[in-house]
């Protein structure tokens, strides 16, 4: 094929409603991994929360992030994607301006009554139901405003502007918290600003995409039993808990790794603005590696992608100081881009018609599973070999060997199990 009639099936490929949900999806993204960016290090250093406390709180705001698709992606094969998108986007502008409220003066008399933990677990629970009412609906319109033959490369481009987000998000909070001197609080505030536009452009410019013969899901009562349906899809279940091994390892850049730098590299580490390395390298790097390994076996390169992502945590393990931790975002990044798109697209091609929205809402249960994991166990593995035996680095071996064996796992799997609904890697 050459390429202009490559061109010509990418410009003709994909409807308006691919764009429009993408581009908010950036804009999510900056308001998301900025509060993300600087979360844990609000919590440890402002609030005083323990490094367990600290990682449990977000372990439970992770977890609900990333399973609530399952029930959002449900709903939203019911009531429709752009309506799920604005009521998500009220969401998290109350959310995030909640939370860069708690110390003014009106939340004190919530303060007292609940206290800072509960307080503070319930005003994060808020902006935690948002992302997981976006990313169904936005990997839905992924899957339903594109044509066969560029749905593959819709998914790059879906996770590369979802990094493009992730870049700029800890770069934003960075850039707001010290360079402008305006708190944390005022982190939350900007990413509140950010995902109240969304709400504005979803409603001008969004059109609910479709397919000709799909099947609309009745009533909400067939929406929920369908959640079940799922479950009994053995093949699937079993993909998706082996992937979330992977989650376990990866949120530590995010929960444990700010809080590690931080008490026993560099005081004054600026995680946040490091945090940006690893969305830039995703940018960088990922049409170019879907390109290259478009004709493996989608399981496999999944696989890879684990594998890489594991090994990136001996830079920290062995010689931990900021130029190995910017090592060791790049190549986290280079086994998460590895893996990504090739992910969304392998659950994506399991849909039957008409589920696109519930499917996509499964595939984020590993990411919620490994966040639910990783709070605590970062938190625990930080207090067991910093505070108690004082050699916080060899924590990093732990999560090195947890990642190895979910790549080990996910290779088996691909030489166990031949999906039925799988297309070929290069369609």
């Amino acid at each position: 094929m050459s390429l202009a009639q490559r061109w010509r099936e990418i410009r003709v490929g994909f409807e308006p409603a691919f764009w429009v949900a993408n581009f908010t999806e950036i804009f999510e993204r900056v308001a998301y991994y900025g509060m993300s960016a600087v979360l844990a290090i609000y919590l440890s250093e402002q609030l005083h929360f323990s490094s367990e406390l600290t990682g449990s709180l977000l372990g439970i705001t992770g977890f609900v992030v990333y399973a609530l698709p399952i029930l959002a992606g449900t709903l939203a094969d019911r009531f429709g994607f752009r309506r799920s998108l604005l009521v998500a986007y009220l969401v998290l502008t109350a959310g995030y301006f909640l939370l860069g409220s708690l110390a003014e003066p009106w939340m004190a008399p919530l303060r007292s009554t609940l206290g800072d933990k509960w307080l503070v677990l319930a005003v994060l629970l808020i902006p935690a139901l948002g992302p997981g009412m976006v990313k169904p609906c936005v990997a839905g319109t992924t899957a339903r405003a594109s044509t066969e033959n560029v749905r593959s490369l819709g998914y790059s481009i879906y996770y590369t502007l979802v990094n493009i987000g992730g870049a700029l998000g800890p770069l934003m909070a960075w850039v707001v918290r010290e360079r402008l001197g305006l708190g944390i609080q005022n982190v939350f505030r900007m990413a509140s600003l950010s995902v109240f536009l969304m709400f504005w452009v979803t409603l001008f410019f969004y059109r609910e995409p479709g397919r000709p013969g799909e099947q609309r899901v009745q009533s909400i009562w067939d929406a929920l039993k369908n959640m079940f349906v799922v479950l009994g899809n053995l093949r699937f279940v079993t993909f998706l808990l082996i992937s979330s091994g992977f989650y376990i390892v990866f949120w530590q850049i995010w929960i444990t790794m700010p809080l590690f730098m931080r008490r026993y590299v560099d005081a004054n580490a600026a995680t946040d603005r490091m945090l940006t390395i690893e969305g830039l390298t995703i940018i960088c790097f990922q049409i170019l590696v879907t390109y290259l390994t478009r004709n493996m076996a989608a399981v496999r390169v999944i696989a890879l992608g684990f594998l890489i992502s594991a090994l990136s945590w001996i830079f920290l393990a062995t010689h931990p100081t900021m130029f190995t931790l910017g090592a060791m975002l790049v190549v986290m990044a280079l086994g998460e881009l590895t893996q990504a798109s090739r992910y969304y697209e392998y659950c994506s091609r399991l849909a039957p018609p008409g589920q696109q929205g519930l499917y996509m809402g499964y595939a984020f249960l590993p990411i919620a599973i490994g966040y639910l994991i990783a709070g605590p166990l970062g938190g625990y593995l930080l207090d067991a070999f910093g505070e108690r035996r004082h050699r916080p680095a060899r924590m990093w071996w732990v999560i090195t060997a947890i990642g190895v064996a979910t790549a080990a796992l996910m290779w088996l799997y691909g030489r166990m199990v031949k999906p039925v609904a799988a297309a070929p890697a290069n369609s």
